[in-house]
């Protein structure tokens, strides 16, 4: 077993890496990030792989996929829907604890869909902000991805939404929130 800090380092290296391959659009690449049953030296030919080990992803506003077939399908249609990606990672935190590693971090996304017909820029760009736990497995060819979970961050509220709470404009018909309307 290697020392704590080059497992966090490692689990960090392996995030990192599944992100820019979905930066790049490289499935490929993307793929080998995941569990396989043979990561888990389950034989597949007497085992079914949704019983090994099952891999999960949850994309924003997604439901629950669950086995590497359907959790690979879902990246295949992002990326075939996606012109441009970029993720920019901030509050990244890592801990291990034997042969399983967990990442929450905050991905600051920019993104673009299809260009308009006969438009040969990208289409508009959209920021999100999304808060995630990838959770890793270590196997024999490295730290491969067991789980990601993406969550939307909700927006804060707007500086007009302030004026209002400030000027008691925000209540029921206009009466500020403590007013006691049977008074």
């Amino acid at each position: 077993m290697s020392a704590p800090h080059t497992d966090v380092e490692q689990v960090e290296a392996a995030n990192t890496a599944y992100y820019e391959a979905m930066e790049r659009g490289d499935f490929e690449e993307l793929s080998s990030f995941w569990l396989t049953p043979s990561d888990l030296g389950v034989d597949e030919e007497y085992h079914d792989p949704a019983d090994a080990g099952v891999v999960s992803c949850i994309h924003p506003g997604w439901p629950v996929l669950t086995g590497r077939g359907e959790v690979l399908r879902s990246y295949a249609l992002i990326m075939a829907n996606t012109d441009y990606i970029q993720f920019f990672l901030t509050d990244v935190h890592v801990s291990v604890t034997g042969d399983t590693a967990l990442v929450t971090c905050t991905e600051n996304i920019l993104s673009g869909g299809p260009a308009p017909e006969g438009d040969e820029e990208l289409g508009p760009l959209v920021g999100q902000l999304v808060v995630a736990t990838n959770v890793f497995r270590r196997t024999p060819s490295g730290w491969k991805l067991w789980a990601h979970h993406a969550s939307p961050v909700l927006a804060e509220a707007d500086d007009d939404e302030d004026e209002d709470d400030e000027n008691g404009g925000s209540g029921v018909n206009g009466s500020a929130p403590d007013d006691d309307p049977l008074v």
